[in-house]
């Protein structure tokens, strides 16, 4: 069986959906006539994030810890229960703490890779079957530009982004035989609610002065190109970094 020739009216699966990034995503595939299942780590949160939304939008929520192979098997029978098959899975739950690379735990680069790194695996491990049955899908991972000047005090999380370019080129390679392709997106700092919240100001804008395009970078920066390696147009590209960050200048 073939999958979707079209690039409207697939069934989509968003990790970290709640989040800056995640909930523009979840916005441009509903307005595309997409049905979503949206997931994120808090229920309480997750169900605010969703009356947001009208009661008759295309969207059903699934609270999931992505480092739990129970919650990704959960998020996945939902999917299945509900709309029967997956096309595309986003992988955009990430977790990004500053620690001193002297202040860190072992427990504490655990937890890092585990939400970075061993989620993406999980989840799309849970959601396989459900492509790999129609002969179809686009499997979309959120990595990060910090792999390739690094990022002081953040040892762990550029390590698991690091390792998802290994994970993305390899799942490719083996899946390709399904039909389903395995990218990855690579954004510079997105300007999100919790990084305006939580970045000093000079941060900012040594980033926007260290691009080619000197602004901030914004969520819906990353929707086109999650969007484009969605489609159909992106059928012969697999296991490809895709570099989304207003050409910074590494030094």
């Amino acid at each position: 069986m073939t999958g979707p020739a079209n690039t409207t009216g697939r069934i989509v699966v968003i990790t970290g959906a709640a989040g800056g990034i995640g909930s523009r995503l979840v916005d441009r595939f509903l307005a595309n006539g997409d049905r979503v299942v949206a997931s994120d780590a808090l229920p309480e949160a997750l169900a605010q994030w969703r009356s947001g939304y009208p009661d008759d939008a295309e969207l059903v929520t699934a609270a999931a810890d992505v480092a739990s192979e129970e919650d990704c098997r959960s998020v996945a029978t939902i999917a299945r229960e509900r709309f029967g098959r997956v096309d595309v899975l986003v992988n955009c739950a990430g977790y990004f703490p500053f620690t001193p690379f002297e202040e860190m735990t072992a427990d504490g680069w655990r937890r890092i890779l585990d939400v970075n790194l061993t989620g993406p695996f999980l989840m799309t491990q849970a959601v396989l079957p459900l492509m790999r049955d129609q002969g179809w899908g686009r499997v979309v991972n959120f990595g990060s530009g910090s792999v390739y000047d690094g990022t002081r005090g953040q040892a762990h999380y550029v390590s698991a982004k690091a390792g998802l370019v290994g994970f993305t080129r390899t799942a490719a390679r083996e899946l390709g035989r399904y039909g389903i392709t395995v990218n990855l997106v690579t954004p510079g700092l997105t300007v999100t609610k919790a990084v305006r919240d939580s970045f000093p100001q000079e941060i900012l804008e040594a980033q926007r002065l260290g691009r080619a395009l000197q602004r901030d970078q914004e969520p819906e920066d990353l929707v086109g190109p999650v969007l484009f390696l969605a489609s159909p147009d992106a059928d012969f590209v697999t296991g490809q970094t895709l570099n989304v960050d207003g050409g910074k200048f590494f030094t």
